[in-house]
């Protein structure tokens, strides 16, 4: 079975890699440690610092094997300069919901560096999925929750 592949730009992927680091080396400390201090505490049956604890090791572990997995199958998105006007993986488009909307911009990049708070949106999202593919000026129609809206592209970068 092949893995998923994760799509991210370099920056993203050094990102991950920095907290991998992080966590393998201080964060897996701490909370070794804090394991050792709630086991002197005693009985470990009613050890709430103790459960504490292990449940934090376990978030950590299984935040360092989900790093390990996206880092490894990592697909660097290349900087397309070649057409500058069609949306695709890592370029950043902006649009205006129609008829009156505010100007939106947002930079469409894989589900592992989405962070919509800082216009970062998935590949994967429903808004990217209707932008993917279309080009300056054309006029897209989004599903959403709370129903189709329209948009226009303004710019693509």
């Amino acid at each position: 079975m092949a893995e998923e592949k994760h799509y991210m730009t370099v920056e993203g992927k050094e990102k991950l890699e920095k907290e991998l680091e992080y966590l393998k080396t201080e964060r897996r400390k701490e909370v070794v440690e804090r394991i050792k201090v709630a086991r002197s505490f005693g009985d470990l049956s009613e050890n709430s610092e103790y459960d504490s604890a292990k449940e934090e090791q376990a978030f950590v572990e299984g935040r360092i094997g989900t790093l390990e997995k996206m880092i490894r199958n990592a697909v660097i998105i290349e900087e397309d300069t070649s057409n500058t006007s069609v949306v695709s993986l890592g370029k950043t488009v902006t649009f205006k919901e129609l008829p009156d909307g505010e100007e939106e911009v947002y930079t469409i990049v894989g589900r592992a560096e989405a962070d919509p708070i800082e216009g970062k949106i998935s590949n994967d999202s429903p808004m990217a999925q209707s932008l993917m593919g279309k080009a300056v000026g054309d006029t897209v129609t989004v599903s959403t929750p709370g129903g189709d809206m329209k948009v226009e592209i303004i710019e693509v970068k």
